[in-house]
């Protein structure tokens, strides 16, 4: 069964569920609140030296904590910061009341606020612009050595200094053409971007990211995807005049649901949901998973359960264990659970 994108649309939030060979693979839900990728004309409140850190004001309810190591520049391409950079503190970048164009990495959490970072990053379809960065990159997934050389002559014709680009994975086999057009792109809003900054007093939105269903059709609608299905003419509409634009040959892809049950329990997401409220996860061999998560950590332990294996005891350890390896890593990507996480085999 091909890779199935299912998008559910309501007047209160945005879901959209990736499944692979009829297995929830990911899950994505959009509400008004959400913060990533957000830049934001931030105001430095505090700066916390024993930590190298600073909270900043960005006109939420909760400062966000900026990181040295998210002031700092990207590396440059021989692999090394700038001379004279690598070894400052956050006393050295930013005192109190001083205003900085941020961007949203992570959004809140429980009590903490959102994590930000200066080094900009504004996705297209085939590239990623790095503002004031000066890396060219090429996605890890592009493997083969002389389509990686070609996507980086490609880039090296058109890009201007003081811009880093990464070439993502949907570049592979594209004509310069396209990559250049969507490179114009990106520039043009950065420039928005920074003529918006420049006049704007902070704390203060300055540019929100794109909406959840144009992100999935510019980063995961590809031609491993068999197809999407849409439960609102209206997005349906909006996403058909996008594919037209970015990707014409995967418009015939794309479909409008319009069955008598909703759509996520016409496809049964509904109850991969509800299994995903669970503290326990029943494993196929008759084991299961138990899923504790605590502000700090992620505990998660392995039962063998009924499975009693055919080769005695190092034989059932192991396979629960494989079984185990796999559903975890699911798990984890569907709950969008990470930091410090602990398994017990």
């Amino acid at each position: 069964m091909a890779k199935e994108i299912i998008v559910n649309v309501d007047h209160r939030e945005t879901r959209i569920a990736v499944r692979d060979d009829g297995n929830l693979t990911e899950l994505h839900v959009e509400r008004e609140q959400r913060v990533v990728g957000n830049l934001y004309k931030a105001k430095v409140d505090n700066v916390l030296q024993g930590m190298d850190a600073a909270f900043v004001d960005i006109g939420l309810e909760r400062n966000a904590f900026l990181y040295v190591a998210d002031i700092l520049p990207e590396e440059d391409e021989d692999g090394g910061r700038p001379r004279g950079r690598r070894d400052l503190h956050i006393r050295d970048l930013v005192s109190r009341n001083d205003e900085l164009l941020v961007q949203v990495v992570k959004g809140p959490r429980g009590t903490k606020g959102s994590r930000v970072s200066t080094r900009v990053s504004l996705p297209g379809r085939f590239l990623v612009l790095m503002p004031e960065a000066n890396n060219l990159g090429v996605s890890r997934k592009i493997e083969e050595g002389k389509e990686r050389d070609r996507l980086k002559k490609i880039v090296q014709k058109f890009r201007k200094p003081g811009f880093g680009v990464i070439v993502r994975t949907e570049a592979e086999g594209r004509a310069g053409a396209d990559l250049r057009q969507d490179y114009e792109m990106l520039t043009e809003t950065w420039r928005e971007i920074k003529a918006k900054a420049d006049v704007t007093p902070a704390p203060a939105l300055i540019h929100q990211d794109m909406g959840l269903v144009y992100k999935i059709l510019r980063d995961a609608f590809g031609s491993d995807v068999g197809r999407l299905i849409i439960d609102s003419p209206a997005d349906y509409a909006r996403a058909n005049e996008i594919i037209a634009r970015l990707s014409p040959d995967l418009q015939d892809r794309i479909e409008l649901y319009d069955g008598d049950k909703p759509i996520f329990e016409h496809f049964k997401i509904e109850e991969d949901i509800q299994r995903l409220l669970r503290r326990k996860v029943p494993l196929k061999s008759g084991g299961s998973l138990v899923i504790d998560q605590a502000e700090a950590l992620v505990a998660i332990d392995v039962n063998s359960g009924k499975f009693t294996g055919t080769s005695g005891l190092a034989d059932t350890i192991l396979k629960t264990n494989l079984e185990a390896t796999e559903e975890i890593a699911r798990q984890l990507r569907l709950r969008d659970l990470g930091g410090m996480v602990i398994l017990d085999f």
